[in-house]
């Protein structure tokens, strides 16, 4: 069998593969197969040939220098590059960069060397509320002021199953001594008993204020938190703050302290006692936390009864009933309750 060199003209390699358009690794590899089929069919001992390492490479323990070198307490936070700049300010050169990277990667090191600290993984927090003052959840939101920079501070605690704003607050200024006020007061005016309530909220500093921890601690009080940087876990506190903000009374800015507090006095009456949750069959959070929404849902049952006699042929389908009344209210329900509900 003749050889692709030996077919080809008296020129070099370099000169024919330029004037082919070939790449010269693909004459070489091309060359290579066929010395390979040659043997073979020669019967003899088909020898892979593997690189050798050029005589200009590092040796092994200077390798294990240059990677000694990387490991050391002040270079071990700096990339390559910041270690090869270091060295040749001292007027030390033991590779080129490229080479610390090719020696990090035969390592596995190509990556953070240093040891980092490891943040902790929270747990979603599954809440569960089947009665009112059960699960209250309590936020502050800011309300813009008079002028750019200035604003107003706005503590909500809201019972999770009815909806029900429980205690509210605006203040000037973000405090846990005035958090521990609210909290303590709402309590009262509830009469929650000692190990029943539990309170939900984010990770802000009032939140998470010892003040606080003291005082939940004395009332009997369990006290949760939100995971960092996740909204989703304090979903109602957030939702009625949308709806505070969303109505159209709503300004865009507050001209004093008074004038935040006045609005704030005629919205919350509006919110519980007449905004209809969906989520609470369409009654009033008034009327859930109070026990009151049976005999309304009952009321409304009769009317549509009613209608239903008087006019059937109206109602297609069946006799309709009222929107049903509100069982449980979770944070973060555990997945194997949405894949039932799912399924159902």
């Amino acid at each position: 069998m003749t050889t692709i060199a030996e077919q080809g003209p008296s020129c070099g390699t370099r000169a024919l593969c330029d004037a082919l358009d070939l790449p010269a690794a693909t004459y070489y590899r091309a060359q290579q197969r066929q010395k390979q089929e040659a043997e073979r069919e020669a019967g003899g001992v088909v020898v892979i040939s593997r690189r050798t390492s050029p005589p200009r490479a590092l040796q092994p323990a200077e390798r294990q220098h240059v990677l000694d070198m990387l490991h050391a307490p002040r270079f071990i936070d700096l990339a390559p590059a910041q270690v090869y700049a270091a060295l040749l300010d001292e007027g030390t050169y033991h590779c080129s960069e490229r080479t610390m990277y090719r020696v990090l990667a035969e390592q596995h090191e190509i990556r953070e060397r240093r040891a980092q600290r490891r943040h902790p993984l929270y747990a979603a927090p599954e809440l569960l509320a089947t009665a009112p003052n059960q699960l209250w959840s309590w936020d502050i939101t800011k309300l813009k002021g008079p002028v750019t920079w200035s604003w107003y501070h706005l503590y909500v605690i809201l019972d999770v199953f009815s909806r029900y704003v429980v205690g509210w607050m605006v203040a000037p200024k973000e405090s846990a001594t005035l958090a521990q006020r609210l909290i303590a007061s709402s309590c009262e005016r509830q009469n929650i008993p000692h190990g029943q309530l539990t309170i939900h909220a984010d990770r802000g500093s009032s939140m998470t204020s010892r003040p606080v921890a003291l005082l939940l601690a004395d009332l009997g009080v369990t006290k949760t938190h939100s995971r960092p940087h996740v909204s989703n876990d304090n979903p109602y506190s957030e939702a009625q703050f949308k709806t505070l903000k969303y109505r159209p009374d709503f300004p865009d800015r507050f001209g004093s302290l008074e004038d935040a507090r006045a609005h704030c006095t005629d919205f919350f009456p509006w919110y519980n006692t007449e905004h209809r949750h969906s989520s609470l069959g369409l009654h009033t959070p008034h009327d859930v936390h109070l026990g009151l929404a049976k005999a309304r849902r009952d009321h409304r049952a009769k009317v549509l009864a009613a209608a239903y006699a008087a006019t059937p042929e109206r109602f297609v389908r069946r006799l309709p009933t009222p929107a049903p009344l509100p069982t449980a209210a979770w944070i973060n329900p555990p997945k194997l309750l949405i894949s039932e509900d799912v399924t159902q």
